[in-house]
């Protein structure tokens, strides 16, 4: 029997702080993802500038765009049309007073399937995204492509084992999550590369499904209310196969257009017979409907 083939891509490179930079930047590459033969592809959170939530400013509000006719978007989906290839599209949202973390999923007819917003908002030294993002208010979805059924989340999202076992369970296909993380101002001999891609490797392996995530590269240094505050973003996008093993992976440095192919049917009867979704008891996980772990009455 032939299968349902799909090839994944991640992109990875550095941005500058200009939108029109990036965004040819990110074409460039798209274009390149495509000549391979992806049919699928990913590109890095926020990318249109630097990752700015390292300062808290009130000018980066003047980042946000809402989502209909949003240029970005608008070329995106002129470039996918034009290549029959999907693109989720990572965006800094303003919807009226609110501001979220956001991404749309543009199909290979340059159709905008819809939007997520980023669940899980962080909160540290370096990472403060709490002061521009609202916490997502779409829930975890699965849009339907040409070629697959994806769940997309949203860099911090992907530290959550239920994010992903919410997108597997409504039929997710392949796993998505555009990312940008890196060193740790705080702290430089903190780096949480090796745990970053084993928390996925698990989201995928847990699964058992594909998992792609990209991140971005290079030095970026913003100015903030208390002086300078500089990243050193680590690369490292890669792609597992349905049991988290890596089957393509970046370096830290270097800009890079990864490659996957996966067979969705023969990936789908490994996860039918593997039995992880068949053995799921949902009546004895209420404890996950709390914050302190205690056990709600029945």
């Amino acid at each position: 029997m032939e299968g349902r083939k799909v090839v994944v891509s991640a992109l990875q490179f550095a941005c500058t702080d200009d939108v029109s930079t990036n965004v040819s930047t990110a074409e460039r590459l798209v274009r390149a993802a495509s000549k391979k033969g992806a049919n699928i592809i990913l590109i890095q959170e926020l990318f249109e500038g630097y990752y700015f939530c390292q300062a808290q400013r009130e000018d980066f509000f003047q980042r946000a765009q809402p989502c209909k006719d949003h240029p970005t978007i608008i070329r995106m989906q002129r470039l996918a049309e034009e290549l029959g290839v999907v693109i989720p599209v990572s965006f800094f949202e303003e919807a009226n007073n609110a501001h979220y973390n956001s991404i749309v999923i543009i199909d290979a007819d340059g159709t905008n399937l819809g939007l997520y917003r980023k669940s899980h908002i962080p909160d540290g030294p370096g990472y403060q995204e709490k002061f521009y993002f609202n916490p997502g208010d779409t829930g975890f979805k699965v849009f339907e492509t040409k070629f697959a059924k994806i769940g997309v989340a949203i860099c911090w999202d992907q530290w959550f084992p239920e994010a992903a076992r919410a997108m597997a369970l409504q039929g997710a296909e392949i796993l998505f999550y555009p990312t940008a993380i890196g060193s740790e101002p705080q702290d430089q001999g903190l780096d949480s590369r090796d745990h970053w891609k084993r928390v996925m490797q698990g989201h995928a392996g847990a699964n058992v499904v594909p998992l792609v995530a990209s991140n971005r590269i290079g030095k970026e240094t913003i100015l903030t209310e208390h002086g300078k505050s500089e990243i050193t973003f680590y690369g490292n996008s890669f792609i597992t196969g349905p049991t988290g093993e890596i089957v393509a992976e970046a370096d830290d440095k270097e800009e890079a257009v990864l490659i996957a192919e996966f067979d969705l049917d023969v990936i789908k009867f490994k996860r039918k017979s593997w039995g992880v979704f068949r053995d799921r008891r949902p009546d004895l996980y209420k404890v996950l409907l709390t914050l302190d772990g205690s056990n709600p009455a029945v």
